[in-house]
């Protein structure tokens, strides 16, 4: 049995260009098999290495196939001979006995056939299968998708596959995005991609095709807690809390309260923004209860010509525009970890040495991690030699958290700084709500859109020394005394109603 397909493929290799064909379709058959098992055994996990299991080897699979019958065409032209004057002449008398046809390599030339068909069509299959895996997405083209990478592993939604939100639902969805994917290589292959990646992504799937598939308006209902705490920039490091009752429902049309509001079936926002880069809003239009749509003109931009065709309905990644890849505010970060315990607050103005230290211009990674430790060893050894000599330890330790800080959040090959990426949740670091929620939006009679801060959440505690600072007796001596009352009153009706 192989030395008949030996012959075979001796037979078939009647020039240079079928011998070439013949070696690429056994060398990329071959090293496919090895390489797949390899994979399968755990020993091969690279992104990079799969990029070349099932996108090169195929490709030379099927250019191995082209170039054996593109041989036996230039043969034919070359000698005057009809193919089958050359099929008798290469093979053996009895593997054309009885007609083309119903002969012995009519049969083998089909078997062949059938099963480079299924061969590429498993592969294929494998193909979509790795190139729909986030590790793919993260690791193939390492120097531009590392930062998107880095920040997806640690987000809320790190288990949720790339292709979910990046790719849509069907067959020319699935095209259209490897041929983006196919742009996106010659770009990095050329050097001709934009540093950093622009945003917003214009051509991510509709969220209600997305974010809606886990969480829907309907479900949006009562309050919630959130509590925040910064730190100060004093010696102590003192903590601030700023707690808020969060209005996360739906409310409904007629009030127009409740964060999810605008995203409720019922209601409808549109909008046009400057250059449609979704910060700076030219207009922004409203469904009323009646069914008539308000349209709020931003009074800044009307006479300025920069309305564009783009009209967008507002949806979920309008607000949670980075719900998944999430770079941190320098001063946030260092909160968080405060919080959580991973760095020493007994350090004196631990705060403001660590932001110091993260947010100083450095020109490479290298760099950034020397002078990170270099700042912060240098600055107790300099004012605190005691604590510099006594807690060698937690300032170690310290430095090593503020290092995968700024490894998480800062990459000079992309151009990503601290400001890059804003996030247009709340209002603490950017305009966020406020892009829409402002003064300069009005409609005809001149009224703006509400930017009643109630509307969304009751404040409980605003950079207070304590959580619940405004649910406690008012002081009558204080200097906010009057505001204290009207937050304490404003959350006790809301918590009454719903809202």
């Amino acid at each position: 049995m192989s030395t008949r397909y030996l012959n075979f493929i001796r037979s078939i290799s009647i020039c240079p260009t079928s011998r070439l064909g013949v070696i690429l379709v056994v060398l990329s058959f071959v090293c496919l098999v090895i390489l797949e098992l390899a994979r399968l055994l755990g020993i091969i996990t690279s992104a990079f290495a799969g990029l070349i299991t099932y996108m090169l080897f195929p490709a030379l699979f099927v250019i191995g196939l082209v170039l054996i019958p593109v041989g036996w065409c230039r043969i034919r032209k070359k000698t005057g001979k009809t193919t089958r004057e050359l099929i008798e002449k290469r093979f053996e008398s009895d593997a054309v006995k009885g007609g083309f046809l119903v002969s012995r390599l009519a049969r083998t030339i089909a078997l062949l056939s059938v099963i480079s068909i299924v061969f590429l069509a498993g592969f294929s299959m494998r193909m979509l299968s790795f190139m729909d895996q986030p590790v793919f997405c993260g690791t193939a083209c390492h120097s531009v998708m590392n930062p998107e990478w880095v920040t997806y592993q640690q987000s809320p939604h790190s288990r949720v596959a790339c292709v979910e939100c990046h790719v849509g639902e069907g067959a020319v969805s699935l095209i259209d995005s490897k041929l983006n994917g196919m742009w996106q290589m010659v770009s990095v292959t050329f050097d001709i991609l934009e540093r950093p990646i622009p945003t917003p992504v214009h051509q991510l799937r509709p969220a209600r095709e997305t974010c809606e598939k886990c969480h829907w308006p309907e479900k949006f209902y009562g309050n919630r807690i959130k509590r925040i705490v910064h730190y100060d920039t004093d010696e102590a490091s003192t903590p601030k809390y700023t707690t808020l009752s969060l209005k996360v429902d739906i409310g409904d049309q007629a009030s127009q309260q409740g964060i999810h509001w605008h995203v409720a079936e019922e209601n409808e926002v549109r909008y046009s923004s400057l250059d449609d880069e979704r910060e700076s809003m030219v207009w922004v239009e409203s469904k009323q209860p009646d069914g008539n749509i308000k349209r709020y003109t931003n009074r800044e931009l009307v006479d300025s010509g920069s309305e564009r065709e783009d009209i967008r309905q507002l949806d979920c990644v309008d607000c949670h525009n980075r719900a998944t890849h999430i770079y941190e505010m320098a001063l946030h970060a260092v909160d968080k970890r405060i919080q959580l315990g991973q760095m020493e607050r007994s350090l004196p103005f631990l705060k403001r040495e660590a932001v110091g230290a993260i947010t100083a211009n450095y020109p490479t990674k290298e760099a950034a991690m020397d002078g990170i430790a270099n700042h912060m060893h240098g600055f107790y050894r300099r004012n605190f030699p005691d604590i510099a000599n006594n807690k060698i330890a937690q300032i170690n330790s310290t430095v090593a958290v503020l290092q995968q800080i700024h490894s998480r959040n800062i990459h000079s090959e992309m151009n990503i700084t601290w400001d890059t990426y804003p996030n247009h949740i709340g209002h603490a670091n950017n305009k966020g709500c406020f892009r829409c929620h402002n003064s300069n939006l009005v409609d005809q009679e001149g009224e703006s859109i509400t930017y009643d801060c109630s509307y969304c959440h009751s404040i409980l505690a605003y950079d207070s020394d304590e959580p619940f600072r405004f649910l406690q007796t008012a002081d009558t001596t204080s200097l906010d005394y009057q505001m204290h009352l009207y937050l304490q009153e404003e959350f006790l009706n809301s918590s009454k109603t719903g809202h």
